[in-house]
């Protein structure tokens, strides 16, 4: 697949800056079925997952040569290789993958590490209300409140369907939180800073909610 595929960030280019305008609509889940092209579609690997990316190149990290650092309000600040991590914790999960743009991909499998394992391991302190996430995708970014990162679905997976996660996928580590709609769930995952407050991500910061609940957010 071409790691030029035309995605979010592409499309906007594309369209140019009068489309940003949409997205501050109440509606905004209406509002990106209505923007979207439909030559995303010609970008979907496989089953019914299209691929959106907001660089021009997406990431590419061999499994081998990735590293995590996890640090901000934390008693044991580290940098993790992916071995470490799954020496931290394993766990698999199957989960339903909601995008805001209106389209679902069902019973996904995830292998991982829950955050609730990770953030244990790693000590956060008290002060650490937010877990800020990094991606190598500049500038991608998201946070989840830490109340929100310790529900027991939340998970950092490098494995999805019983392959190791793909590249467009965000492998080799991407976060997954089922609850939220897909934008949430950061891909090709480098850094992890636990934090007093939540940071607006990427796409908060072009109007879409910061609570990405399915179904009670965005417009829902």
């Amino acid at each position: 697949m071409d790691d030029r595929a035309i995605g979010r960030g592409a499309f906007l280019g594309l369209v140019g800056t009068g489309v940003l305008g949409l997205f501050f609509a109440r509606d905004l889940t209406s509002a990106a079925r209505r923007v979207l092209p439909s030559q995303v579609d010609g970008f979907v690997p496989g089953s019914n997952w299209r691929i959106y990316t907001v660089a021009a190149s997406m990431p590419k990290i061999a499994a081998d040569d990735l590293r995590v650092t996890v640090d901000g309000l934390v008693d044991r600040p580290g940098t993790f290789t992916l071995a470490d991590l799954q020496q931290v914790g394993s766990t698999a999960q199957v989960s339903d993958f909601h995008c805001v743009t209106g389209w679902t991909v069902e019973d996904v499998r995830w292998v991982g590490v829950t955050l609730r394992d990770l953030l244990g391991h790693v000590g956060a302190q008290p002060g650490a209300k937010a877990v800020r996430f990094i991606s190598a995708e500049k500038p991608y970014e998201d946070s989840l409140t830490r109340d929100q990162a310790m529900l027991g679905d939340v998970m950092l997976a490098w494995q999805m369907d019983g392959a190791p996660l793909a590249r467009e996928h965000g492998g080799p580590l991407r976060l997954v939180m089922p609850a939220m709609y897909g934008y949430k769930s950061v891909k090709w995952v480098t850094h992890i800073r636990l934090e007093s407050t939540p940071q607006p991500g990427f796409w908060e910061r072009n109007g879409y909610d910061a609570d990405a609940w399915v179904g009670r957010s965005n417009g829902a």
